[in-house]
């Protein structure tokens, strides 16, 4: 898809600009450095559970109020490149400024406010909040922090995502989804290491603890027999001391296991190409009882499993 606005003189023209970045992205308001000068093209890509899109623009802000995102069901996060000059990006109480080298992770389920002043160009992923959180962790720890993007795997992510979009016509919906995954276990893994990621609430030495249980869960998710007890025998703690970095940080260790493995079935269900039943889904992920399946993941997602791939499969149809 392609969007073209061109030398916006009156508010019809900036209601077309916002237009297509809330087709492409989510709800926004949008303000020009100057309405009269303003244009900007925007390109954009399907890469299964990720979009990707290529924006170029003269000064603009964004902001996203909380009614943007009172009714959304599905969080996103926006991954955003700028190539030719410095962004800007405000949440919650972080205030950051990146520049070309360096990309910023904008959590959609959050208001904040976005901008740069000078014509720019810009990568932007957007990607499922569920997505990340199933790799990663909690995306709360990522919002509003720079990352560095001209070294180590950050840089062969972004290298990842142009080669990509440079091949796209010669790829099939399959191939795209499958690099959609890789480009996202990339920038996963370019945001695990920065201490940043560690949840901030705790000490360092408790939230190490806590990173190394989270990822040891993340890694055996698909073993039936993982709970408490394996999860603190294998880190070498005691289970009460695991219990307690958990209540630490707002949840609970049956909790975090059973929507770490919801995550990955949404995920699964999310793929247009994925053929597996619902059932074999679940099972997958370490789910045995169908109903209890079943009411976690509309507690969690506000729908059914069955409407989720459903959804994906009308996603998938309206594309071509």
């Amino acid at each position: 898809m392609r969007y073209v606005v061109d030398s916006i003189g009156g508010r019809s023209g900036g209601d077309a600009w916002q237009a297509a970045v809330t087709e492409t992205y989510f709800p926004l308001d949008t303000d020009y450095r100057s309405r009269r000068e303003f244009s900007g093209v925007l390109e954009t890509w399907n890469l299964g559970l990720i979009g990707v899109s290529k924006m170029r623009c003269g000064g603009v802000s964004y902001r996203r109020h909380r009614r943007h995102f009172l009714n959304e069901r599905d969080a996103s996060l926006l991954i955003t490149v700028p190539e030719t000059s410095e962004v800007h990006f405000s949440q919650g109480s972080r205030t950051v400024a990146c520049a070309p080298g360096g990309f910023i992770v904008e959590r959609g389920d959050a208001p904040y406010e976005f901008w740069h002043g000078r014509p720019n160009a810009l990568w932007v992923l957007k990607v499922p909040s569920a997505s990340v959180r199933s790799r990663i962790g909690a995306t709360e720890r990522l919002s509003a922090l720079s990352f560095d993007a001209t070294r180590g795997v950050a840089a062969l992510f972004l290298d990842t995502v142009r080669t990509t979009i440079g091949h796209i016509d010669e790829i099939d919906a399959a191939a795209r989804e499958m690099m959609g995954r890789h480009i996202l276990d990339m920038l996963c893994l370019s945001i695990v290491s920065d201490e940043r990621v560690l949840n901030s609430s705790v000490s360092s030495i408790r939230a190490g603890h806590l990173h190394r249980a989270e990822q040891y869960i993340r890694d055996n998710l698909k073993d039936p027999a993982l709970g408490p007890q394996a999860v603190a025998e294998a880190c070498g703690i005691s289970l009460r001391y695991l219990q307690g970095l958990f209540q630490d940080s707002d949840a609970s260790i049956v909790g975090f296991i059973r929507d770490s493995r919801l995550d990955h079935c949404a995920e699964e269900l999310m793929s247009a190409t994925n053929t597996a039943t619902i059932a074999e889904i679940a099972y997958r992920w370490g789910f045995a009882d169908q109903s209890q399946f079943s009411k976690h993941y509309r507690a969690r997602f506000g729908r059914s499993p069955s409407d989720t791939r459903r959804e994906a499969v009308a996603r998938a149809g309206s594309r071509h």
